[in-house]
Parts: structure tokens; C-alpha cells; sequence
């Protein structure tokens, strides 16, 4: 009985010493983003993490810091770059320093719709940014894209519909030139404000509106502190999922093989949920319209989208020489 008893505990002290050593052994794998769970980014970032860790079988580990809890959008670039998280998914807007080529995903009515997006970003063109990324050498290795969904605007001073609607307007605006040239086009004023300070931003007055998906503004509850919201689906809202090279360049063949497989297959889901919470979240920003009568929901009709179109228009011209001209042509012309 002593020896059963002795044997027991050694095999007990030996499962003890050796769990902590195999968790010692895991690889880090740190995803920073800014946004909430419970949108296409959010939902992505934790299926691509759950479907690692398994496949990995630990040797792994994929680690999701949600809502800018380790940093902004911004910063996690930098971070990234040097070393210090393994992943992010900014939004494509955020590299307007160190690739402004991609605020082709900014410009004004340039997608008809979001499969035109899908056709850009797996094709040439996106084989062109991929390119671009590996030339700067920023030590950033572009993964894929992630869809959020079209933006739409919201105000405090007034209803949102023609041109003349946006003057004297001060939006809160991703940093990009782009977004601020379509701003100043319409006679508003885009003020360049980090995703995590939008709230406290619009509720104390320090803009007097903003621009983003039905995703972003239900689940941060933008519609709560705004009066006016215009389903407008003027420009399109997207993710950079990177990867620091040095990072990726040292992972085993295999395990590049493998994160690489689930990253497509999450993306391709992505896509579906990114479309289903569009439509979920905004029917749910319509019903909090009707049932709180604190907010007011407009739809554009078609004359009243070619106007706001006619008036963005010139904001492609500024930027053809940031945004090659070739690209928009090719765009265009999608069907």
C-alpha cells in the first residue's frame, strides 16, 4: 500500500513538472485588434485563433486581444513591426504613411458592391499590394483581407442627404488623406480620431459625426449619441491581416502550411459573416430608431446617391498620383 501510495505521488509530481514545461514550450502568437467580439473582424480573429490552437495542438498558441486592449490600430503596426505582437488586422486606411496606395479602399463610391472588393483583393491587384509590402521592407508580411462591410454617415446637426447637408459638419475620420479630402468635398471638416476614442467623442461634442459600418456603430453604440443616421454605403471598410516577417519567416514549413490553410478558410468565412452582421446589426439600429425616437434613419434614393457621387468624384483625381490611376480604370470596369 506504501508503494502504491509512494508511486502515486511521483506520478503526480511528474504530471505537475511537466505541464508547466510543455506550456513553456508553446510559441506565442499575439493578435491585437480594435474592435468588439461581435463583429466580422472580431468573430474572425477568434475562429482563426480557435482552429490554430487545435491544429497546433499547442506547440502554438494564438492569443486574441480584443477592443485596442493591447493597442490602437496605429500603433499596433508599429508594435508589430518591431517585434513585439505577431499579428493585427488593421483597417486598410492605417498605412496611409508607409503604403498610401491603399487608400484605394477609401475612395468615395469606387466599389459597386462587395463582391467588386473580393474580385480586387484576390486578384492583381491585390498581388500588387502584397508586392508593395515586400519592397518597403517594414518587416510586415501581408496575410490576406478581412471584409467589414460599406460605411455609413451619421450626424448631430442635420440630416444627412445632399451635399450642401455636410457643411461646417466635423466628422470623426480614420487617418487617411483620402477620407479627409472627402470630407472637405462636401464642405465638412474630417478630424483624424483613433476607433477607440469615437464614442466620448461624439458624446461630448467634440465631432459632430462619423462614418462607419452598421457593425462598428451598433456594437460601440454610436446610434445612442446621434440623432441622424444615413444608410449611404458610400465607401467601403476593410482589414489588413498581417504578420511580423521575421515572425513567419522562422516557423517551420509545416506550420506555415497549416496557418496559411485556415487563414483562407476563416477569410472565406469572414466574408459570410461580415454580410450577415451587416444586415443583422443594421436592422437592429432600424428597430432601436423606432422604438427610441432619439434617432432618425434616412435611405438614399438613387438621385440623391449619383449627387453625392457627382460630389466625391473629384477625389479620385487628387489622389491619382498615391492611388495608381490604372487600378481605379480596372475597377471600373468590373462588372
Amino acid at each position: 500500500m506504501k508503494r502504491f501510495f509512494f508511486a502515486l505521488c511521483v506520478l503526480i509530481l511528474c504530471m505537475v513538472m511537466v505541464v508547466p514545461s510543455a506550456m513553456a514550450k508553446a510559441k506565442k502568437i499575439r493578435f491585437s485588434h480594435v474592435v468588439s467580439v461581435n463583429t466580422p473582424k472580431g468573430w474572425a480573429a477568434n475562429e482563426f485563433a480557435n482552429r490554430v490552437n487545435i491544429a497546433l495542438k499547442g506547440k502554438y498558441v494564438v492569443t486574441v486581444f480584443p477592443n485596442a486592449q493591447l493597442y490602437g490600430d496605429n500603433q499596433a503596426i508599429e508594435a508589430l513591426s518591431a517585434g513585439f505582437i505577431e499579428m493585427a488586422a488593421p483597417s486598410s486606411a492605417k498605412f496611409v504613411g508607409s503604403i498610401p496606395a491603399l487608400q484605394l479602399f477609401d475612395m468615395p463610391f469606387l466599389f459597386p458592391k462587395i463582391e467588386t472588393v473580393h474580385k480586387v483583393v484576390d486578384g492583381k491587384i491585390g498581388d500588387e499590394i502584397r508586392a508593395m509590402f515586400i519592397k518597403r521592407g517594414l518587416g510586415i508580411k501581408l496575410m490576406t483581407f478581412w471584409d467589414n462591410a460599406f460605411k455609413q454617415f451619421s450626424s448631430n446637426v442635420r440630416p444627412l442627404i445632399k451635399p450642401a447637408d455636410f457643411k461646417g459638419v466635423k466628422f470623426r475620420i480614420m487617418s487617411s488623406d483620402v477620407l479627409e479630402a472627402q470630407m472637405a468635398g462636401l464642405g465638412g471638416v474630417g478630424l483624424k480620431l483613433p476607433f477607440a476614442e469615437v464614442y466620448n467623442a461624439l458624446e461630448q461634442g467634440v465631432v459632430d459625426g462619423q462614418e462607419n459600418t452598421a457593425s462598428n456603430i451598433y456594437t460601440k453604440k454610436f446610434h445612442e449619441v446621434q440623432k441622424y443616421l444615413t444608410f449611404s454605403n458610400h465607401g467601403y471598410l476593410g482589414y489588413a491581416v498581417i504578420m511580423n516577417q521575421k515572425f513567419w519567416d522562422k516557423l517551420p514549413a509545416d506550420v506555415q502550411k497549416t496557418i496559411s490553410t485556415i487563414l483562407m478558410e476563416v477569410t472565406v468565412l469572414e466574408r459570410q459573416k461580415a454580410i450577415e452582421l451587416d444586415k443583422e446589426q443594421g436592422t437592429l439600429i432600424r428597430s432601436y430608431a423606432k422604438k427610441s425616437k432619439r434617432l432618425k434613419i434616412y435611405d438614399l434614393d438613387p438621385a440623391q446617391t449619383a449627387e453625392l457621387q457627382k460630389a466625391m468624384k473629384p477625389v479620385h483625381d487628387k489622389f491619382s498620383e498615391v492611388v495608381p490611376t490604372k487600378w481605379i480604370k480596372e475597377i471600373k470596369m468590373m462588372k
